[in-house]
């Protein structure tokens, strides 16, 4: 049996976000960019200055991926996927780009990112999770403002990565039902994944399947959420590494840092946490010299040869 190293993540900011979610970096900057989902808040931290700023949207942020601009970027929200500006002082540029047609009410768009060539994919759940319908659907933004549904089926959709070359798309359903993580070929011409295979089954493990992020030796890092800690699978699906967070439930890492070997950790803070010391809801960090993460890339969809199975909405 493979021998699974311990570390642990510390504090960086006791922001206490009801739903922190979808850290991006942002090399130029130096900051690391994150939402409050239920907030419909948009944080950044520039780590060498240290200011915390924040922007109120008029929709919950979701998912979150760099535009072409300096300051834009794309979020998926409740009704669609949006473009946001934060040059504009305390207001926050938001422009619609597409609208989704969710299977019923009470949806929103919940984890996302881009592939290697820079198309947008995320996930939509419904926002009642103990209802457990699998009405969530997987979507790629097209450059005419449609939303391409590649997948459905899932509860609520996780756990989005690529393999460093491209050609492995990585996706979980984080349901207490589900628990699962699987691989896909990803067709990095097509945006098509397909072939889906069982790479693992959380529930073998602590916690359940939430963000992900990736590192240069392709190996997979999920959060553990309930459980306090964050996975790192090899390629092969292995555990090797596990980092304990001082939160019950971390949402999603992403790496950062001027050599990308830093991981950050945001997190939840359910409402029946009474403890006023307690450190749910914040994000943390954690340097890890011996790795290092792929950087994500920006949007920049191309157009899609589209075939008579295609669905567009």
């Amino acid at each position: 049996m493979r021998q699974v190293t311990h570390w642990r993540a510390d504090l960086l900011l006791d922001v206490r976000n009801s739903t922190g979610e979808s850290p991006v970096w942002h090399a130029q900057e130096q900051a690391l960019y994150w939402v409050d989902i239920p907030a419909k808040t948009l944080h950044r931290y520039q780590t060498q200055s240290g200011l915390h700023q924040q922007w109120l949207a008029p929709e919950m942020l979701a998912c979150l991926v760099r535009g072409t601009g300096a300051s834009s970027w794309i979020a998926g929200t409740e009704s669609g996927m949006f473009a946001l500006d934060t040059q504009l002082g305390d207001a926050l540029g938001f422009t619609r780009l597409a609208t989704v047609s969710h299977a019923m009410p009470g949806m929103r768009f919940n984890d996302g990112r881009c592939d290697r060539q820079g198309r947008f994919l995320a996930g939509t759940m419904l926002m009642d999770m103990a209802a457990a319908k699998d009405v969530g659907k997987i979507y790629q933004l097209q450059p005419d403002g449609l939303l391409r549904e590649l997948l459905h089926g899932f509860i609520t959709p996780n756990g989005m990565a690529f393999s460093p070359d491209g050609g492995t798309m990585y996706l979980s359903d984080s349901h207490p039902s589900v628990r699962q993580v699987w691989a896909y070929d990803y067709d990095i011409a097509q945006g098509m994944p397909s072939r889906p295979r069982p790479f693992i089954d959380m529930a073998g493990f602590a916690g359940r399947p939430d963000g992900a992020a990736m590192d240069t030796d392709g190996c997979y890092w999920i959060c553990g959420n309930d459980a306090g800690l964050v996975h790192r699978y090899t390629p092969l699906g292995v555990l090797d590494m596990s980092i304990h967070v001082p939160a019950a439930k971390p949402a999603m890492c992403a790496f950062g840092g001027a050599d990308l070997r830093t991981l950050y950790i945001t997190s939840i803070r359910p409402a029946a946490v009474i403890d006023t010391s307690a450190l749910d809801g914040g994000v943390f960090a954690i340097h890890l010299p011996h790795v290092q993460g792929v950087p994500e890339p920006t949007n920049r969809p191309a157009p899609l040869p589209l075939s008579r199975s295609d669905q567009l909405c």
